[in-house]
């Protein structure tokens, strides 16, 4: 199949050239990001291959199925961007990666937990500047405190496990618990007891609308001062001008977060000549108890490769008349 990759980035582009070592699909590259302009460079194309912040609202939809596009693979797990009732009505296929590896996006959540509790990232700058004084680096032992889930998926669940490693007291909260959950030994229990109980808050969710800013003004107030909130799951899960009102009123001990609400115009481009161009996104990170990373959890070798492989089965499924093991339905 003749396939348009959008936004590839050079880990991109070996990985799935690996896989695609048969040379079965012909890719054409771009660093581009979809949009209604860019839509045009995929004519001539069966199948497009996207990224997290590639939007496909119908808009968009339309011009890719009016120019021959027949099959839309996603490099990513999450499909919020994705007018999927859209799509099956223009007789497109989506799929996306469902599972590329829960566990590069679990153990960044501990990376920004630990650097954020420990104050690592401050820690690093003071010494290369020469200065080795302590104040102000002072963290809490793990072990021994309550940590708290919100979504018990697969992410979710093998968080959980890494913070019991840690000696940690987990509790979980989701509307629809995994048997996984259930068997690791997290204490079950509702949101609230979550948000008033834990020392140490982490974000597994999908974003729906029954979760976009789960983490607001109100939910904030119910927090421990000491808490430390992680979200690795969508940025839309914190409501951002609540979260900097608790940093700065001290309702919050500190924040670590590998997503943004606003990130895609933000994330995966580099602004350091100019400045970072989002006053909000700015103003959230000068706070040090703030560690920020850019969508960059999933980025191991593990699970670009597994990203590759299941893009590429995609691609040979439609191209051979198949079932697409991942097509996506419209949520209920």
């Amino acid at each position: 199949m003749k396939v348009i990759v959008y936004s590839t980035r050079a880990y991109d582009r070996s990985h799935l050239d690996s896989v695609n070592s048969s040379g079965a699909h012909q890719f054409t590259w771009t660093a581009e990001r979809l949009s209604l302009k860019t839509t045009a460079l995929a004519r001539g194309h069966e199948a497009v291959c996207s990224f997290v912040n590639d939007p496909l609202d119908a808009p968009i939809l339309e011009a890719l199925a009016a120019g021959g596009i027949r099959l839309i693979t996603l490099r990513c797990a999450g499909y919020n961007h994705v007018d999927l009732s859209a799509a099956i009505a223009l007789g497109l296929t989506v799929a996306n990666v469902p599972a590329y590896s829960p566990h590069a996006v679990a153990e960044h959540a501990i990376a920004l937990l630990l650097t954020l509790n420990r104050h690592t990232h401050l820690a690093y700058n003071r010494v290369r500047r020469g200065d080795f004084t302590l104040s102000g680096l002072q963290g809490i032992d793990l072990h021994g405190k309550t940590a708290g889930l919100v979504g018990t998926g697969r992410i979710g669940t093998i968080t959980g496990r890494i913070l019991q490693g840690f000696g940690c007291r987990v509790l979980a909260y989701d509307p629809f618990p995994t048997q996984e959950a259930r068997d690791a030994g997290f204490e079950l229990v509702a949101l609230d007891e979550v948000l008033t109980r834990s020392d140490i808050i982490s974000l597994h969710c999908p974003l729906l609308p029954a979760t976009k800013h789960i983490i607001n003004a109100s939910s904030l107030a119910r927090l421990k001062p000491s808490a430390l909130l992680i979200n690795t799951s969508r940025g839309g899960l914190i409501e951002t001008n609540a979260v900097i009102a608790a940093l700065e009123n001290k309702q919050l001990r500190g924040l670590g977060i590998d997503v943004y609400e606003h990130e895609a115009a933000l994330f995966f481009e580099d602004h350091s000549a100019t400045g970072i161009p989002d006053p909000l996104f700015a103003r959230l990170v000068a706070n040090e108890n703030v560690v920020a990373t850019g969508h960059q959890a999933f980025l191991t070798d593990d699970a670009l490769a597994n990203i590759a492989s299941t893009v590429i089965s995609s691609l040979d499924a439609f191209a051979a008349g198949h079932a697409v093991p991942f097509a996506l339905k419209p949520r209920a």
